[in-house]
């Protein structure tokens, strides 16, 4: 009987058995430093296990962060994400080097490995071990949307439709914020006097602008450094309400967004590359493909350090560039 410390769970040992290539040799017991195989443990990678009166635990292993990302697309087909689920239990609890999660904005499955074979070698044994049809590629790259100029607005949303409508004007204007000087990505300023519009439909303003910035008008991404100052407005005594005040905030973003010069950001990536001296040139040649802009070489004996910017979307599979040109030892 064995006992897995990390889970707490009994596993009972029914066979030992010694590997030769492919080839499986029975044995009646084992001892210490050998490396045997058994059947039957559930247990993920690092896992001490014991005879359950030994109080031993080993040292956690040593997992790298992983190096690639891609999406993984599975295939229509029936029982494909009971299947789908039942494989990465397995492929994760055996290697804790590879993981997935699912981007919060793209939709997009996302596993993550270290390099683009071990990725293959999953998206393989998927098909082949569990029949699940996938397709890799490159993952969506998490675009922004932002303004780059004041707009002023003046926007009333009336409705009518029998019973009571709905009325609330907001008057204001949208300006850019300084990413530098905010750590806010987004700015609600309430700068109303009087009581034009009531206090109580300001954070109704306020939650309308803010739900219209989780989905850009122009790719559907997030809008980010906007500010929205809030300067005067009209109320009905019959038909204004919060509803109708957030709406009028949708709208006004809505009507004046592509009027304000809009722009639409890409994420940019801090590189770092080492590689040997020798591989240098062919390195920059790399990096210059992709249109990354070279901010400082550092070159110590045989080993040197460039230093780059570079768009995300062009630099999707480059650790397989780089080793590629420097025989697997840039990184």
């Amino acid at each position: 009987m064995l006992f897995a410390k990390k889970s707490n769970k009994k596993f009972k040992i029914t066979r030992l058995i010694r590997m030769h290539a492919n080839e499986m040799e029975d044995v009646e017991e084992v001892f210490p430093g050998d490396i045997f195989c058994t059947f039957g443990l559930l247990v993920d990678t690092g896992e001490t296990v014991t005879d359950g009166r030994s109080n031993i635990r080993m040292e956690k292993m040593y997992v790298p962060e992983p190096v690639m990302s891609m999406s993984l697309k599975l295939d229509d087909g029936k029982n494909i994400k009971r299947d789908f689920t039942k494989a990465i239990e397995k492929f994760t609890r055996e290697d804790p080097t590879f993981t997935y999660e699912i981007d919060d904005e793209t939709g997009e499955m996302i596993v993550k490995g270290m390099g683009e074979l071990h990725l293959q070698i999953y998206s393989e044994r998927l098909k082949r071990e569990f029949g699940v049809k996938n397709q890799l590629g490159e993952p969506q790259v998490n675009y922004r949307e932002a303004i780059s100029s004041k707009i002023e607005f003046n926007y009333l949303h009336k409705k009518q439709s029998g019973g009571a409508g709905q009325f609330g004007r907001v008057i204001g204007y949208f300006e850019p914020i300084d990413a530098e000087d905010t750590k806010k990505y987004n700015e609600f300023i309430d700068q109303t006097t009087g009581m034009n519009i009531p206090k109580e439909y300001i954070p109704a303003i306020e939650k309308g602008f803010l739900e219209s910035c989780k989905r850009g008008p122009q790719t559907g991404f997030p809008v980010m450094n906007c500010r929205f100052v809030l300067l005067d407005g009209e109320t009905h005594s019959v038909d204004s309400s919060s509803n109708a005040f957030s709406a009028a905030s949708r709208g006004a973003f809505r009507n004046n967004f592509d009027k304000a010069s809009p722009l639409v950001l890409q994420p940019f990536m801090s590189i770092e590359v080492y590689t040997p001296s020798m591989f240098q040139s062919s390195v920059l040649n790399v990096l210059t493909k992709r249109r990354a802009q070279i901010i400082n070489i550092n070159v110590n004996g045989e080993s040197t350090i460039i230093e780059c910017e570079g768009a995300l979307s062009n630099m999707f599979g480059i650790m397989t560039d780089l080793r590629s040109v420097s025989q697997g030892q840039a990184e």
